[in-house]
């Protein structure tokens, strides 16, 4: 049974297995018996066959390609309660928006049209799950570990990719469009500097802040659900000079690299600091709970847990080289889960 088999059949019966009560993911992975590639089921919680309905039972195979059953607990968006860095302040510490709690910040990036250095993290650290405007206060530390707006602003929001959540109807926008701060001839772009210099002329401190997300997909062709790639954002900072290319514990990163099944990966978060890891499934599609709310994200990567909350945002760096592998996000206490960094990049348009 070839890799590429599997990830067939994932893509075909993957909606339907989302659909089972439970199942809070589908990825592919080595099932534990036979140590073959295979369609992957993840639930919340794992109960004897005995205890299962009709509709909660998993099939054996998909065409022909044999599944697995792994107990990943409870997925969420990690956001959770350090110290305040200066003179200088280096990625892997407490950073996040004025109305949240705390996240951390991931590393020092580049805007790929300007040169200009920005600040890396997750959407939901950096833009409030969507709730920001544009230039809102970034804090470092952040709000929970004691940071005060203004007093402790030490950038402005620049750019996020909006969350797309499973109970939002409205249209996709049609196809073509160029993710948030791709700059050039983008219509998008042009019509929300447009509205923003109106607001500005009325007064409103109101602001429109470009936004993308990737198509809705589905098998069934009946129910189209909104799904994700990654939850990222970026921030400039109000004085570059006091951001160290350094993450702490790691170092400076330069370059990128696939993940892969087994590869040893290594972070620095807020709250619990260095940590190491094993990538255990590929091309994860799972659905991650945002307080009441919940959003689908498809190729994901997920590990040996290495985190907890206020870990969002942290840099997923290989074990053996300093080269990003991706961005963390969310995770379970039994799972930490991360976005590849290649998808955190172009939709950004930056340069690690």
């Amino acid at each position: 049974m070839s890799i590429n088999q599997v990830f067939q059949a994932q893509t075909i019966f993957q909606d339907a297995l989302l659909a089972r009560p439970g199942v809070v993911g589908v990825a592919v992975g080595y099932k534990n018996s036979v140590g073959e590639p295979s369609v992957v089921v993840l639930v919340e919680q794992k109960r004897p066959i005995a205890a299962l309905s009709a509709a909660e039972m998993i099939p054996k195979e998909v065409n022909g390609v044999k599944t697995d059953v792994l107990e990943i607990g409870y997925i969420r968006a990690y956001d959770s309660p350090r110290d305040r860095f200066r003179p200088t302040i280096p990625s892997g510490v407490s950073i996040g928006h004025y109305k949240i709690t705390a996240g951390t910040l991931g590393v020092m990036v580049t805007d790929k049209q300007t040169g200009e250095r920005l600040l890396l993290s997750n959407n939901h650290v950096l833009a409030n799950s969507n709730d920001a405007l544009v230039g809102d206060a970034i804090l470092q530390p952040g709000p929970t570990d004691g940071g005060q707006n203004p007093a402790d602003r030490v950038a402005t929001l620049e750019r996020f990719v909006r969350i797309r959540y499973t109970d939002e109807t409205d249209p996709e926008p049609p196809p073509g469009g160029t993710p948030p701060g791709t700059g050039g001839c983008d219509i998008v772009s042009v019509i929300v500097q447009l509205t923003n210099a109106i607001a500005a002329l009325l007064g409103s401190n109101k602001r429109v802040a470009p936004t993308s997300a990737t198509k809705p997909q589905t098998t069934t062709g009946e129910i189209q659900i909104p799904t994700n790639e990654v939850d990222a954002a970026v921030a400039k900072p109000v004085n570059a000079s006091m951001f160290s290319n350094d993450i702490r514990g790691i170092g400076v990163v330069s370059g990128t690299k696939a993940a892969a099944l087994g590869m040893r990966v290594r972070k620095s978060g807020r709250t619990t600091g260095y940590t190491e890891g094993t990538i255990s499934l590929l091309n994860a599609t799972v659905n991650v709970a945002y307080g009441s709310r919940t959003a689908r994200f498809t190729g994901q990567i997920i590990t040996s847990p290495m985190s907890q909350g206020g870990d969002s945002g942290s840099l997923i760096v290989d074990a053996t080289e300093n080269k990003a592998v991706g961005l963390l996000f969310a995770g379970s206490n039994l799972s930490t889960i991360f976005n590849p960094i290649d998808r955190v990049l172009s939709s950004l348009n930056i340069n690690i």
